[in-house]
Formats: structure tokens, sequence, C-alpha cells
């Protein structure tokens, strides 16, 4: 077994909660190991930028009672987790919004889905993880806490906009975060540090988004779990999934996550492509993806590269997607404003010269020009159906390039261009964002590390609504391909 201290670095959660149902370690335990990490390393890499540690304690004692009297325990008793200092909220918890810092101090009356429903499953969360402002970009970083490195190397960014949650799970923090997903922001940072980030089909767990109800939809926005395994994530998933009459799009059925894990995708037909037919991509994320794929053949699946056939640049998808969240964005900020924060007018440096540009565009844009984006929206929705209407699954790199430098005045971005092709820095890279125009469901798995030794993501995504293949064949893939092994790699 491992020393008490090394328990969220060496053990996984399903371990963990397995073992503190047998009594053979207390929920304290798992919570002073995991707080004893946290204060050795967390400021290396700056991953969790709230904490909440006295009411973790708590919290943990309240938890070991209850396995004391024998009562009956959620799946995820005594784990410790997090979640993102973006639109994430538990009462009387800061939210930050991505380390906006005219919002220092905003805190809210309510719970979001992930809060709610992991702790109704057990689990304990002992603060919040960094954020871009707004989650509007595929790295993370903010003026006010600046950026999250990568525990592979400290000098390179962790993805984002989930990017806090990534690297405190990669560093083994802990071993479940919060990962939400309107763009990528589970799978990039989940590619980029090595991590699992799973996102689910649109409505497995539901938002409750106000005064819009409709807000998670253009594109679609989705809470989830980032974890080291497949099997961690599927626990998470098993509790967050299920019906909510707050949420009009939630689903009403329930997926076995947990019998997926064991299921063969023997005969299965996989559709691989390398860049969509329009990113540039990075030969050395594909010489470690190739990799990957093949390891989906060595588990039984019949692999075939495609053609995608999406007729627009990268460039023009890229600006599509900006312009959605550029139009929730100015309606973010109005609301603020109506509260009393008029952080265009007061709080312009805020924000990076990045936010302004698009939130220039938004104020500008007419519902013509809305729905000529929904027109190229539909155009990759027709392009993955006639994928889908082939083959069971689609893998691809999950991003074009490897993880990039942190710059120094917190305004970290994307590389300025991929093979000498100019890309979008924001999302550019990101080939996650074409599955939030369609909610598919998707994860990205360690495919394991470049020659640099960073790491690379395998994207899995499914036909609509079959999460229970995206799990099969990621569970697959971490049977043939292991990754478990490749943090060791981390010094920390």
């Amino acid at each position: 077994m491992p020393a008490l201290e090394d328990l969220t670095k060496t053990e996984t959660a399903a371990s963990l909660a397995g073992r503190i149902r047998r009594r053979e370690i207390s929920p304290v335990e798992v919570m002073d190991a995991a707080i004893a990490r946290i204060e050795a390393h967390n400021h290396k890499i700056n991953a969790l930028i709230i904490l909440h540690l006295d009411q973790a304690r708590d919290a943990a004692k309240k938890a070991e009672a209850a396995v004391m009297r024998g009562e009956e325990l959620g799946p995820l008793h005594g784990i410790p987790v997090a979640m993102k200092d973006c639109f994430d909220f538990k009462p009387g918890w800061v939210c930050t919004f991505g380390g906006v810092r005219a919002l220092k101090n905003w805190t809210a009356d309510f719970h979001c889905m992930w809060a709610e429903r992991m702790e109704t499953a057990g689990a304990i969360i002992v603060g919040k993880t960094n954020s871009p402002i707004f989650g509007f970009r595929g790295t993370c970083d903010n003026y006010m806490f600046g950026p999250s490195r990568n525990p592979f190397d400290l000098a390179k960014n962790t993805g984002g906009s989930s990017g806090g949650s990534a690297g405190a799970v990669a560093a083994g923090l802990l071993p479940i975060c919060e990962g939400t997903d309107g763009g990528g922001s589970t799978r990039i940072p989940s590619a980029w540090s090595g991590t699992y980030g799973y996102k689910a089909s649109f409505g497995r767990v539901p938002l409750v988004s106000r005064p819009d109800a409709f807000g998670a939809m253009t594109p679609f926005i989705f809470e989830g779990p980032i974890s080291r395994t497949v099997e961690d994530a599927a626990l998470a998933m098993s509790a967050l999934q299920g019906y909510d009459s707050r949420d009009p799009f939630a689903l009403n059925d329930r997926v076995d996550f947990m019998g997926a894990l064991r299921a063969s995708i023997k005969g299965k037909r996989i559709a691989y492509t390398r860049d969509y037919g329009t990113f540039p991509v990075d030969k050395r994320v594909t010489a470690v993806t190739d990799k990957a794929v093949d390891a989906l053949r060595d588990a039984g699946a019949i692999v075939e590269e495609v053609d995608i056939g999406i007729k627009r640049s990268h460039m023009e998808l890229s600006e599509a997607w900006c312009r959605f969240c550029a139009v929730k964005q100015v309606a973010v900020l109005e609301d603020f404003k109506r509260h009393g924060i008029d952080i265009r007018r007061n709080h312009h440096d805020d924000m990076p010269p990045e936010f302004w540009h698009w939130d220039e565009i938004g104020l500008k844009m007419s519902a013509v020009d809305w729905i000529n984006d929904q027109a190229i929206r539909s155009e990759v929705y027709d392009a993955l159906r006639q994928v889908f209407d082939k083959y069971d699954l689609l893998a691809a790199p999950t991003l074009s390039c490897l993880a990039v430098d942190n710059a120094t005045d917190g305004n970290t971005l994307g590389p300025v261009e991929v093979n000498g092709e100019k890309i979008n820095r924001l999302i550019g890279w990101c080939m996650t964002f074409l599955i939030n125009f369609n909610g598919h469901p998707a994860a990205s798995c360690p495919a394991g590390l470049a020659d640099n030794g960073l790491p690379v993501g395998l994207q899995i995504a499914g036909r609509r609504y079959d999460d229970y293949g995206v799990i099969a064949a990621s569970a697959a893939l971490e049977r043939v391909r292991p990754w478990m092994g490749s943090y060791k790699q981390i010094k920390l």
C-alpha cells in the first residue's frame, strides 16, 4: 500500500472509495493526504486558486462518522475533489468567473449541477481551480491569478479552459476535478496535461442556466469530470447524469457507465482523421496519435482513415465559434451591469484585448449574422453525420499542437501558427470545438508522450447519445495502451 501522504498521487478515486467502504482507510486520512499534497505542490502549478480546507476537513470528519455508523454511502463517499472557478457555483463561495478582478468578492447562493450532484454522491469539494476569463480560450491564464503550469513541464501551459482542474489531477493533488466544456475545455487541458477528459452527450448532465434557460445550446455546453482513469470518469458520470426539470434539454434515460468499462470494441468501426481535412497539425502530434489508433486496432476495432468533408477553412470555423461565444459574453456583461457591476465601462483592464475584440463583434452582430453562423454549424453537423452513418466512432488528435510556453503578463495564448499556417490563437488549434457545434459525446484520452516528453491526446467521439460507446472505446484503449505510467514523468 502507498504511504498515506501519497494516496491521491498513486490511487484512483474508485480505489479510494472502495477502501473507505471497506474501512481500510478513513475519509479523514484521505483528506489529510490530499491537503498535504496541495500544500506541498499547488504553488508550483497554480492549479487551485480558491481553497476551503477547513470546510473540507469538517466534511471529512462527518463522512468518517457516517462510515462508522454504517450508513449507506454514495459512490464517491469521502473523495476530495475540486470545482472550476468559472460559471460554477457553491453557496457562499467566491466565483471570479476565471479571474475577473471586479468579481473578487462575488458569491452565489446556489449550487451548479456538478457541485450539487458530486456532493450528493459523497464527494467533498476542497476548493476551486484556475480558468481563463469566462473560459473564452483554450489556454489557462488570467490577470488575477496567472497561468496554470503543466506538471509535465512547468514552463508550459496546462491548456484551458479547465486548466487548473487538469493540472491538479495530473499532479495527483486530487483524483477528480470539474471540467466545463463549451469548445473543448474539458478535453483541451486533458490533452496537454495527460489526463482523461470526458464530455458527455448534450443533456446527459443537466445544466441549469438562468436567466436564459436555453443558454447552453450555442455552442453546446457541458459540465463533467477530468480524471486520470476512465473508471474514475465513469464513476463521476454515474453520479452526474440524470434528468432535472430545470434544464429544458435534460435527458431522461441513464447510461450504464460502469458496465461500459468492460465492453468489448471488437468489430466496432472507427473512423480516423488527422486533421478533419482543414486544420494544420504538428507531425509530433500525429506520430503519437497514429500509435494510439493502432492500439484500438489491437483491441479489435476496425479502423479506417476517412475524409471528413468539411468545406470551410479552420479560420472560418474558429471565428464562427468565437462569434457564438461573443454573443453569450455580451449577455453576461449586460447581466452584471444590471446588478451594479459595469465591467465594460469600469473594469476594462480586467479583461485581455482579445476579449474586447470579440465583445465589439458581438455587440454589432445582427440576427442574420447569427443565422448565417448557424448555417456553418449545420455544415459541420452534416459532415460528421455522414461519418457516423458509416462508423460507430470517430478518432482524431484532440489538438493540433503541443503545449505552449506560459506568458509572463497573464495573457497566455495558443500558437501564432502551426506548420507555418496562421491560426486563431484562442481556439484555432483545438479541433475539439467542432464537437460542441453538434453535441456528440467525446473524450480526450492520453495517447502518449511526444519526443520532448509532452502529453498528446486522442479524441474519441461517438454518435449522438452513444456515451456508452465512447467510454467503452476509451477503456479499451487504456487496457491496450495504459497511460498511468506516464505520470511517473512528473517530478512533484
